[in-house]
C-alpha cells in the first residue's frame, strides 16, 4: 500500500495576505499565537502536530462567506474545526492556512418535534444537543466517544453504539448548508424525510471531511425516546463466544439498540478508570429500547442465546443512574486505557467487516497482538461488525513503533480480504488514505478525485486528506 505523498506548504507570502485581510475584516476574531494554532492541530493520536497559521472565529454562514472568499482568492487553505477530537489527523493543516473554528456557531435553530427532526448549527455538541431536547420527547441518537461536535461528526461520517439500531451519520443528516469553495452557499435537500430529485448532494457531503466545503448548518433525524430502557452487561469465556452471540443476536432479529464488546484488557482499563468492579472476562454491554414489556422480552431472550455460547448470567436493569454509569464507562473506554501504561501515546484505529466475518477477525487480532508483544485492548460496536483497538506505544521506542505499524497495516488487509472497510467511524483523515485504492480500486479513486478537482480545483479545502489531488 503505497504512501501518497501531499504538496509542501502554499506560498507563505499569500498566506500572510490572506491572514492580514481576514484580521480587518475580523479583529480579534483571527488569532495567530502559538499555543492557540497548535491546539487546533492534531492533538490526541500519534500523528504529528501540524497548526495552521490561523485561528478564525465565525459567527454566521455570512462569516465563513468571506473566510472562504478571501482564502480562495489567495489559494489559502481551510481546514474546519469542531472539537478537536477525530483521529486520523483531519484537523492539521500540512500545507499551512486557517482553522475555522465553529465555537460561536453553537445554536439550535429550529425543533421540528412532530417531524422529528431539528436544524442546528455545525459547532453544537452531541450532549448539548440532546440537553436542548430532553424535554421534547425525541433525541439525537448517534453519539462517538467523544463529545464531538455535530458538524465534525457529520463530516467525518461518524458513528457509535446507538448505530445498530439507529443506523450513523449518514442515515441521519436530512440536510445540509455548505459554503463551497467559491464562497457560494449550497443547500443539499429539504426536510422532507425522502426524495427522489436529482444527485443525492447531502450523502456527497457527509464524510466528506471538509475536503468539498464547509457545512455551516444540518438538518437532522431525531427519535422518540423509548417508554423503556433496558441495559446490562455480560460476561463470556472468550472473545470469539462474544462475537458469536452478537451475531446470533442480530440473525434472531432482537432489536437490540447497543451491543459493545469489550475484551478482558479492555474490562480491566474501564473497571481502573470507572471503577466498575467488573469481573476480568470478555464481556458484552448490551441495551435494548421499547416499551416494558418489550424491553424484558428482548433481555431474557438474549440471556438464552448468550447461555448458547457459554455466557452469562446476562445481568440487566432499567434504572437509569445504573445504566447511565456503565454507558459512561463504555464512552470513556479510550481514555481508560492510558491506565494500563502510563506515558504511552495511543495509536487508535478501527477496521469493520461483515458480522459473519466478526469472531474470526477478532480472534486473529488478538492472536497477532500476543505475537506481537503489544499492549491493545479491543472495544467493538459488533452489532455492525466494527471493532476498534487502542494500541498503546512507547513513542520513544523506534522498534515498539515499528512493531505497532506493521501490525496496524495487517489489521486492515485482513479486513479488506474479509470484504471490509479499513475504518468504520474513524475516517480517513491523513492516517488511512493510503488504503483507499486497496479497498475501493483505482477507477473509484479516480473518481473520487475528479469530485474534488471539479468542486475544488484550487485545493483550498482541507488538503492532503482523503484524496489529495497533489
Amino acid at each position: 500500500m503505497a504512501e501518497q505523498t501531499v504538496p509542501a506548504r502554499r506560498d507563505p507570502k499569500s498566506i500572510e495576505k490572506a491572514i492580514a485581510a481576514l484580521t480587518a475584516k475580523f479583529g480579534n476574531r483571527l488569532v495567530t499565537s502559538r499555543a492557540v494554532r497548535e491546539q487546533h492541530g492534531n492533538t490526541i493520536t500519534w500523528i504529528e502536530n501540524q497548526p495552521p497559521d490561523a485561528v478564525i472565529y465565525p459567527q454566521s454562514t455570512e462569516d465563513v462567506q468571506e473566510i472562504v472568499r478571501t482564502c480562495a482568492v489567495h489559494r489559502v487553505p481551510i481546514v474546519p474545526f469542531g472539537q478537536g477530537t477525530s483521529l486520523e489527523g483531519h484537523v492539521n493543516a500540512p500545507q499551512g492556512g486557517v482553522s475555522v473554528d465553529f465555537r460561536d456557531m453553537n445554536k439550535v435553530l429550529a425543533v421540528h418535534a412532530e417531524d422529528l427532526d431539528c436544524v442546528i448549527e455545525p459547532g453544537i455538541t452531541r450532549k448539548q444537543l440532546n440537553e436542548y431536547l430532553r424535554d421534547q420527547g425525541v433525541f439525537f441518537p448517534i453519539d462517538p466517544g467523544a463529545d464531538a461536535s455535530l458538524g465534525g461528526m457529520a463530516a467525518t461520517r461518524c458513528s457509535g453504539t446507538n448505530a445498530v439500531r439507529y443506523g450513523t451519520m449518514k442515515d441521519n443528516v436530512l440536510a445540509l448548508k455548505v459554503v463551497m469553495p467559491s464562497g457560494e452557499v449550497m443547500t443539499t435537500a429539504r426536510r422532507a424525510k425522502k426524495s427522489s430529485a436529482g444527485y443525492d448532494l447531502t450523502r456527497l457531503i457527509v464524510g466528506s471531511e471538509g475536503t468539498l466545503g464547509v457545512i455551516t448548518e444540518l438538518t437532522l433525524r431525531l427519535s422518540g425516546i423509548p417508554e423503556a430502557i433496558s441495559g446490562g452487561i455480560c460476561p463470556f469465556p472468550s472473545v470469539e463466544a462474544c462475537c458469536n452471540a452478537a451475531i446470533m443476536t442480530i440473525q434472531t432479529g432482537i432489536p437490540v439498540a447497543r451491543i459493545e464488546l469489550l475484551d478482558a484488557l479492555q474490562v480491566r482499563a474501564v473497571n481502573l478508570y470507572s471503577r466498575l468492579g467488573l469481573s476480568e472476562t470478555p464481556m458484552l454491554f448490551l441495551e435494548f429500547h421499547g416499551t416494558q414489556a418489550s424491553v424484558a422480552e428482548q433481555s431474557e431472550r438474549f440471556g438464552e442465546i448468550a447461555k448458547e455460547f457459554g455466557g452469562g448470567p446476562f445481568q440487566w436493569t432499567t434504572q437509569p443512574e445504573e445504566r447511565t454509569r456503565l454507558w459512561e464507562a463504555r464512552h470513556s473506554a479510550a481514555l481508560s486505557t492510558f491506565t494500563l501504561r502510563p506515558g504511552s501515546k495511543m495509536i487508535p484505529t478501527d477496521v469493520c467487516v461483515p458480522i459473519s466475518r466478526l469472531a474470526e477477525c477478532v480472534t486473529e487480532t488478538q492472536r497477532d497482538i500476543a505475537e506481537s508483544n503489544l499492549v491493545a485492548p479491543i472495544v467493538g460496536h459488533v452489532g455492525d461488525g466494527n471493532f476498534h483497538l487502542t494500541l498503546l506505544v512507547d513513542m520513544d521506542d523506534p522498534a515498539e513503533f515499528k512493531v505497532a505499524k506493521a501490525f496496524s497495516e495487517r489489521l486492515v488487509e485482513r479486513a479488506l480480504a474479509m470484504d471490509g472497510t479499513c475504518t468504520g467511524e474513524h475516517g480517513v483523515g491523513q492516517g488511512k488514505m493510503k488504503y483507499l485504492e486497496a479497498e475501493h480500486g483505482l477507477p473509484a479513486l479516480a473518481a473520487m478525485r475528479a469530485v474534488k478537482r471539479a468542486l475544488d480545483p484550487d485545493d483550498i479545502m482541507n488538503p492532503g486528506k482523503l484524496v489529495p489531488l497533489g
